[in-house]
């Protein structure tokens, strides 16, 4: 058995996705992309499709593979004992130069269900059409870096009709008529399940009409913007009419979102630090050349409108943050230290990993000797042997844990100004 006393170093993959931006995560590592590709997220954790590596004195080791060998030792024995021998959760840098898939994740009984009957029926766990990559959910946390557009959960029903209804549709006319008679998720159900399952002919009209609309009013509203740009990107793509649909939200750094199951959502532009369940559990519902599991996705979203709430972080100590927490799995903070000689000492009682994406600083742990330098861009694991560690220098971190509780930070939550 490993006792892992020690932070180290991580070492983490790069996912390489059309719609990422080839200089955002280079900038904010301080790193080179020679050959221009597409850096769409990093990934820090034990995931099994692209596991960190980390810095032992066996050389680089698989975070999965030490996890495995001594869970207590790497992730503390109450998150071991709580989550399974598992880390909880998975940290990541997005940066999207171009819009992700409208999307939803399931929740746990639907991935535990669609994991076991996709593995029955002998999926390949690569297989372009298989939905389930796991068996867990994955509520997230993301919080922008740089300015981030996102559309995320249903407008108010109010709110659609006005946005669809402005659109003088003929096409539309008697669905709309349905949801003024009903609304309520269920009318938004049926209404959002029309468009949907709509029949290429159709498909093709609506959407050539939407745009058309959109084109004359893209000035006015960003919303309508929004369907024109996506129309570029997608043509003919039943995702193209979701800033219609779902509240368009603008992220100033330091501002989250938290992106419970079932909330139908999508990542338009900017970069930011995610934060979720250990899970790669995506359904799509379109702005995608990917497999589109429409019924699969109906059964999974929540249809209810909701106005979305801006994250900001709260005070815990003189240089840390916390954002409101509502996951068992994961919490979100950040450190900022502000002078060169400014030195703090950090509790620990599971698993921890930090980012540092500014300035320089050194890590060392009271009463042994020795310090490790960290500079921007850089990655540590604090494992949950580690009690307490000191940080000194100026230099600014995310940092990824687990929380033992909640600690009562949902009324840090406020209501946004939707776009």
């Amino acid at each position: 058995m490993i006792k892992m006393k020690r932070i180290r170093r991580l070492d983490n993959p790069i996912q390489t996705y059309a719609w990422g931006s080839s200089t955002a995560i280079p900038r904010l590592l301080g790193r080179n992309n020679p050959d221009a590709a597409p850096w769409a997220e990093l990934w820090m954790g034990a995931h099994p499709k692209a596991p960190s590596l980390v810095e032992t004195d066996n050389g680089w080791e698989s975070l999965e593979t030490l996890i495995r060998n001594d869970p207590a030792g790497i992730l503390g024995e109450w998150v071991a004992r709580r989550f399974q021998k598992r880390l909880p959760f998975l940290f990541k840098v997005l940066a999207a130069a171009a819009p992700l898939s409208v999307q939803a994740h399931p929740n746990k009984e639907q991935a535990r269900k669609g994991f076991a009957a996709e593995n029955r029926l002998g999926i390949s766990m690569d297989a372009p059409h298989r939905n389930y990559r796991d068996d867990n959910h994955k509520p997230e946390c993301l919080c922008a870096v740089e300015p981030f557009l996102a559309l995320c959960g249903f407008r108010k029903i109010s709110g659609i009709l006005t946005y669809m209804g402005d659109l003088a549709l003929p096409e539309l006319e008697p669905a709309l008529a349905d949801l003024r008679r009903h609304p309520d998720r269920r009318g938004l159900k049926r209404f959002f399940q029309l468009l949907m399952g709509a029949d290429p002919d159709f498909r093709h009209r609506l959407i050539q009409g939407a745009v058309e609309a959109s084109s004359a009013r893209s000035r006015q509203d960003p919303a309508y913007e929004w369907v024109v740009r996506l129309n570029k990107a997608y043509p003919g793509d039943i995702g193209v009419l979701s800033p219609l649909l779902l509240n368009l939200v603008r992220l100033e750094p330091g501002q989250a979102l938290f992106l419970p199951a079932g909330e139908l959502h999508a990542y338009l532009e900017g970069v930011g630090i995610e934060l979720m369940a250990n899970s790669d559990n995506v359904l799509r519902g379109g702005l995608t050349s990917k497999h589109v599991d429409g019924p699969e996705l109906m059964a999974t979203l929540n249809f209810e409108e909701r106005e979305v709430e801006i994250l900001t972080p709260r005070i815990f100590t003189d240089v840390e943050r916390i954002y409101p927490g509502k996951a068992a799995e994961f919490r979100l903070s950040v450190l900022h230290l502000t002078e060169a000689g400014h030195e703090s000492i950090f509790g620990n009682d599971g698993i921890q990993i930090l980012l540092c994406v500014e300035g320089r600083a050194s890590f060392s742990i009271p009463g042994q000797e020795g310090a490790m330098r960290v500079d921007k861009g850089h990655a540590v694991l604090v494992p949950g042997g580690v009690n307490a560690y000191r940080i000194r220098g100026r230099a600014a971190f995310f940092k990824a844990s687990t929380p033992r509780r909640q600690e009562g930070m949902d009324e840090m939550a406020h209501p946004s100004e939707t776009l």
